[in-house]
């Protein structure tokens, strides 16, 4: 348990980024589920939009530090090549 004033404040602004995060993380999912989605439904322009969509918020994951780079990049080239692959 937390017992210096300083320790304190840390346990609280840890709390605090823990919830700000898990919702961050929570949106980046919601958004590769609606790409998710779009790719399972066959309709490649609807796919390409919902990719582009989640990009920004991907990148945005990796700027605030809940996601991993390679993590992002891995996930963006497999999504953009499995939309590509649609018009196949």
């Amino acid at each position: 348990m937390a017992n210096t004033p300083q320790s304190k404040k840390r346990a609280r602004q840890s709390e605090r980024r823990q919830d700000i995060n898990k919702a961050r993380r929570s949106r980046i999912r919601t958004y590769l589920r609606k790409v998710e989605e779009a790719i399972a439904s066959g309709n490649q322009d609807a796919a390409a939009a919902a990719l582009k969509a989640a990009q920004p918020e991907m990148a945005r994951g990796i700027t605030k530090g809940v996601l991993h780079k390679n993590t992002v990049a891995r996930k963006m080239s497999r999504l953009s090549s499995r939309v590509k692959a649609l018009k196949a």
